[in-house]
């Protein structure tokens, strides 16, 4: 068997070939189609190739995975000989991924289908026009702070009342036609963006896991079909602990010798888009009646709030891992809720809109119905809140009984 490694830059990769336990340099690869395509043609059907996971890693499977036995990708992260060599080139570091990987040790990383990259792309796009459209606000929001502009009246700037305000407000002939550009760009990646979401949202509506996941509050189509991309095949992880891991919200841990072991802040190694995307949900999740609002009060009277959103976010992603593992809804959801938010959904999808009629969402503007799924939640949340109870009760009877026994 041969094992070929990759160092991948931007513009090129530097290749080297481990053979009967001896290097030999294959010289540097372009890193475009063309390139690749020739360098593929050199291979053989038993050969194995490494490369570290970067931006264009995928483009360069799919080019060289047909042509040889086996493709591994390594996590750049754990490949510890790499970032501590003293000497580093990129020959030596194509050597050590060979090298690991012909030993055994090397990390690797999971390779997404087709469905799970497109999703991923997707989800991607929308984020780079969210920031974007973002940034076009902060823009006119400081050519207003440069030229002592008041406060806007209004709560949306670039809204219908927002736009009329930002017209009449006196500002340099240049500064103006900046704004109007600024405001056309503006509109068009509002409407990328929708496109872009009907996309996801027709992709969603065929997907129990999303369906799933958007029955516990605080989580709607975005975060899930984020969460979900991030994942790709649930059954890639053998526990809770894992999938919180993987999303870097497991605590780090420091221990040394026979001495206890200190849990410390969470170690933000991993899928840091999905983290993101629980934390924002976390905050609107302890937002309704439910055992996650009792969690989060607990935390909260110890840590403060910032701390009791991150441990809500974890309970999310353990509570996700449950239900996909058993395929199963969330058990204290509100069903008035969740019809809302699939009919949003199919609207978000480009479905027409029925109006005049009463659709699945109209016991959501029902009070007595939102209140009597709100009573079953506030339920639930009571109940933890006795189980806790119990639970620091019983703490304190050990405790004592401990330090009785020490007297004696």
């Amino acid at each position: 068997m041969r094992i070929i490694a990759l160092d991948i830059h931007r513009v090129f990769a530097e290749a080297v070939a481990l053979e009967d336990g001896g290097y030999r340099q294959l010289g540097r690869i372009g890193m475009t189609r063309d390139h690749l395509v020739a360098f593929a043609t050199t291979l053989r059907s038993t050969d194995h190739v490494v490369v570290e996971a970067t931006g264009n890693a995928t483009a360069v499977l799919e080019i060289l995975a047909p042509k040889v036995a086996r493709v591994a990708v390594a996590n750049p992260f754990q490949v510890h000989l790499i970032a501590r060599a003293k000497t580093k080139t990129d020959k030596i570091d194509a050597r050590i991924l060979a090298r690991l990987y012909a030993a055994g040790f090397l990390p690797e990383v999971w390779i997404p289908d087709e469905k799970t990259l497109a999703r991923r792309r997707q989800v991607t796009r929308r984020n780079q026009l969210v920031k974007s459209r973002v940034r076009l606000k902060a823009i006119v929001q400081s050519i207003l702070h440069a030229h002592l502009a008041p406060r806007c009246p209004h709560t949306d700037l670039f809204g219908g009342k927002g736009r009329a305000w930002l017209r009449a407000q006196v500002l340099p002939e240049d500064e103006q036609a900046a704004v109007e550009r600024h405001l056309e760009d503006y509109d068009r990646q509002t409407e990328a963006q929708k496109q872009v979401e009907r996309d996801i949202a027709s992709a969603a509506l065929e997907d129990e896991d999303v369906k799933q996941l958007m029955t516990i509050p605080g989580i709607d189509m975005v975060v899930a079909v984020g969460v979900m991309a991030a994942i790709g095949r649930i059954d890639r992880f053998a526990t809770a602990d894992q999938l919180a891991a993987y999303f870097g919200l497991n605590p780090s841990v420091r221990q040394s010798g026979d001495g206890p072991a200190y849990h410390g802040r969470i170690t933000k190694r991993g899928r840091s888009d999905a983290r993101h995307l629980l934390v924002e949900a976390a905050w609107q999740t302890v937002r309704s009646p439910g055992p996650m609002r009792a969690f989060y009060e607990r935390v909260r009277a110890r840590r403060g709030n910032h701390v009791a959103a991150v441990a809500v976010a974890r309970k999310l992603a353990v509570l996700i891992w449950h239900m996909l593992k058993k395929g199963e809804d969330y058990a204290w959801g509100r069903p008035t809720l969740m019809a809302r938010k699939l009919r949003s959904l199919e609207l978000a999808a480009g479905r027409p809109a029925q109006r005049g009629q009463r659709g699945s969402a109209y016991d959501y503007n029902l009070p007595e119905r939102r209140a009597a799924d709100q009573a079953l939640a506030e339920q639930a949340e009571h109940a933890y809140r006795r189980i806790m109870q119990r639970w620091r009760q019983r703490k304190q009877k050990q405790g004592a009984g401990a330090a009785n026994e020490a007297r004696h």
